[in-house]
């Protein structure tokens, strides 16, 4: 049968152009529909047309259906891919589109209304004898009764939206005050992200981890699974690491989950890619979550793992083609590890960031991984030379991050044919991935793979919350780490000073001579040096005699620096400061002075610059619109008490007092856009 001519995209950003990249590769022209904010976007550039849809918050733009539908008429579009969020789960969407005989990319409308609402899946899989969590399935009116269904499922207890996706609307309640508050939290994320505040409650199992299955399914009765990814890493319910295959699973328990995934699809006559959620506990046991009934956003881990292109086959059986891929065709080969970037910054709680990317540079991308040959796969042996990076993106340097939508940046990927050659090869392309003009969270995803209970694949979806209580304040590598910065920071240093002797219109007299021997300083310690240098590179002595050999490109200006350090690679970003460097890497962030031995004996007797005390004031945490405000001046408040809500990036922030206290100013109100560190209020001495 003919394919589809031209496909519209319902979305925006790095979905947006993963779709558009696909129907490229398939001969079909693509329309992207884009708000004013998004007027420059790459997904914009990217499509061969593109139709203006309206302001930029996304309840006047991109979920409105009918200005949809105008863009499909206008455009004469024959198929629709939602990507997910906005539309993608939406029933009237795909009944609209029905309507006007355009074909929807995604499952049939039935299908959505049973899995897409969560209460009335988590009905069906019980009736189909799928083990559920323990919660309250109907609809929930108020926060008192909020409360009472927590009591009576007993906390800790998990508010939900049923139209949710993505974290939004879900909070985790550990007592009544929190089931009140989260309720209604939750409603109002639920409403303005999704047009609808129904809430319901479950309970929260605590230890869990996040695993779930790709289905694939056609309208011709055919079902497959292409194995399972694992999504433990979480924070605030919002995914951030995923890896396929899981660490956890063995072969049993895989064909288990992914036969019971199938036999749930083709219960509700499921025809496209679809994702079905499980918690899993530490005996194997697992427990249905709910089904996504679209492209989940790290769907790149399973096309590297299986070579099968995932949006490819969703337009294909929406055409109405049947698989060519049976489950005998799946095999999964060596692994794959997403890190999501997200524009928010890790030291001040994750809270979100927009600005300009003022530097924009991901690191080059490397083909490899398994292969499929029209559906068919052809072998164990990879099609690259042994790793490959992915990075599937929406943005652009020079590109503006908005205020109004998903705070993710990017997706980086990486394949190789073992764990510990995916995470390695994950570890050099975020030490090399250059991101300035807006906080973000490189520095975290770094530390998180070097981490011990990562490494070991033991963790849950408690991790980031167990191993960072107090938020991430960056990471202090080891000796041995610091003494490979160490050397190459003097190797540097003395490229640098070469190229300063070398100034020209200097007086014949007034030569000047790069010293061999120097004191490098990071992270509170000295390494007091000496470097031998010669055409191939420098030799590094440190004081007890240990050596390192020393090779680079690296010339003063450059912001990334690829160095050889006895043979083993180190990725630096390279800042310049006053006698130094600013040094980032794995999840560090350094300042590196290098002295001579006597600069570095003044440099002991400086005084330190002391932060200011802002203890008495409530600062604004992001650039965000204040919600309301809980207090009034003279009110005495408590250690954890609410005293704001501020939204930014489609969540609502509750900011909470650090300690006892009293209110002696509120410079704000319900309805004010604030700037980051802009005083909201401030308390008695």
């Amino acid at each position: 049968m003919p394919m589809f001519e031209k496909i519209l995209i319902a979305n925006r950003g790095e979905i947006a152009c993963r779709v558009i990249k696909t129907a490229r590769k398939m001969g079909i022209k693509t329309v992207a529909i884009y708000s004013d904010a998004d007027k420059q976007a790459l997904h914009v550039q990217m499509a061969d047309e593109a139709v203006h849809i309206g302001p930029p918050p996304a309840n006047q733009s991109y979920i409105v259906i009918d200005k949809v539908m105008e863009a499909i008429r206008a455009t004469g579009a024959q198929a629709v891919h939602p990507g997910y969020g906005f539309l993608s789960e939406n029933s009237k969407f795909a009944e609209a589109l029905a309507a006007e005989g355009v074909a929807f990319v995604g499952p049939p409308v039935g299908a959505i209304e049973k899995m897409g609402d969560k209460i009335t899946s988590k009905k069906i899989a019980k009736e189909a004898g799928v083990s559920t969590v323990p919660g309250h399935m109907g609809l929930i009116e108020d926060a008192d009764e909020a409360v009472k269904i927590s009591r009576e499922i007993g906390y800790p207890v998990m508010l939900k939206a049923s139209a949710g996706g993505g974290g939004k609307g879900m909070r985790i309640a550990w007592d009544d005050e929190e089931a009140r508050e989260g309720f209604q939290s939750s409603k109002n994320e639920a409403a303005s992200s999704f047009g609808d505040d129904r809430i319901f409650i479950e309970k929260f199992v605590t230890q869990p981890r996040h695993i779930e299955i790709q289905v694939l399914c056609d309208a011709h009765g055919n079902g497959i699974y292409l194995g399972e990814r694992e999504c433990s890493i979480q924070r605030r319910q919002q995914k951030v690491v995923e890896e396929a295959p899981s660490p956890f699973l063995d072969e049993a328990t895989r064909k288990a989950m992914g036969e019971q995934a199938v036999a749930l699809a083709q219960a509700v006559d499921y025809a496209s890619a679809g994702t079905v959620e499980f918690i899993v506990d530490g005996d194997k046991n697992f427990y249905f979550l709910e089904m996504n009934t679209r492209l989940q956003v790290e769907h790149p881990v399973t096309e590297l793992i299986t070579g099968v292109d995932l949006v490819e086959q969703m337009i294909r059986v929406a055409n109405g083609e049947p698989l060519t891929i049976s489950q005998d065709d799946v095999q999964l080969n060596g692994w794959a590890i997403e890190n999501r970037l997200y524009a928010e910054d890790p030291y001040r709680g994750f809270l979100p960031s927009i600005g300009r990317l003022t530097r924009y540079r991901p690191p080059a991308e490397l083909s490899g991984g398994p292969l499929l040959d029209n559906g068919k796969w052809q072998g164990d042996a990879p099609a690259g030379a042994g790793i490959a990076v992915r990075n599937d993106t929406g943005v652009y340097e020079g590109g503006e991050i908005s205020m109004y939508y998903d705070p993710m940046i990017a997706k980086l990927c990486t394949w190789a044919p073992t764990r510990d050659q995916a995470i390695e090869a994950m570890r050099n392309a975020l030490d090399g991935f250059e991101v300035e003009g807006i906080g973000h969270n490189l520095p975290f995803l770094s530390a998180v793979m070097d981490h011990p209970i990562f490494i070991e694949g033991a963790m849950t979806t408690a991790f980031i919350e167990e191993q960072y209580p107090e938020g991430f304040v960056g990471v202090d590598l080891p000796e041995e780490a610091l003494r490979r910065i160490a050397a190459s920071a003097a190797a540097m240093h003395r490229v640098a000073e070469i190229r300063r002797t070398r100034v020209s219109g200097r007086m014949d007299n007034h030569e000047r001579r790069v010293g061999s021997d120097w004191v490098v300083t990071l992270q509170g310690q000295n390494f007091p040096v000496s470097i031998e240098a010669d055409q191939l590179g420098a030799t590094v002595t440190f004081q007890d005699g240990a050596a390192m050999r020393i090779a680079s490109d690296w010339t003063p200006g450059d912001q990334l620096a690829t160095i050889d350090v006895d043979g083993t690679p180190l990725v630096l970003k390279v800042g310049k400061i006053s006698g130094g460097f600013r040094i980032r890497s794995r999840g560090a962030d350094i300042k590196v002075h290098v002295r001579t031995k006597r600069q570095a004996e003044l440099a002991e007797l400086m005084p330190e610059k002391v932060a200011p005390d802002t203890s008495k004031l409530l600062l604004c945490p992001m650039p965000g619109l204040v919600v309301k405000i809980d207090v009034e001046v003279g009110d005495e408040v408590q250690e954890g008490q609410a005293l704001c809500s501020v939204e930014a990036m489609k969540m609502e922030n509750i900011l909470r007092a650090e300690r006892k206290g009293v209110i002696a100013k509120i410079n704000a109100s319900a309805g004010d856009s604030l700037a980051v560190d802009e005083v909201i209020m401030e308390f008695e001495g």
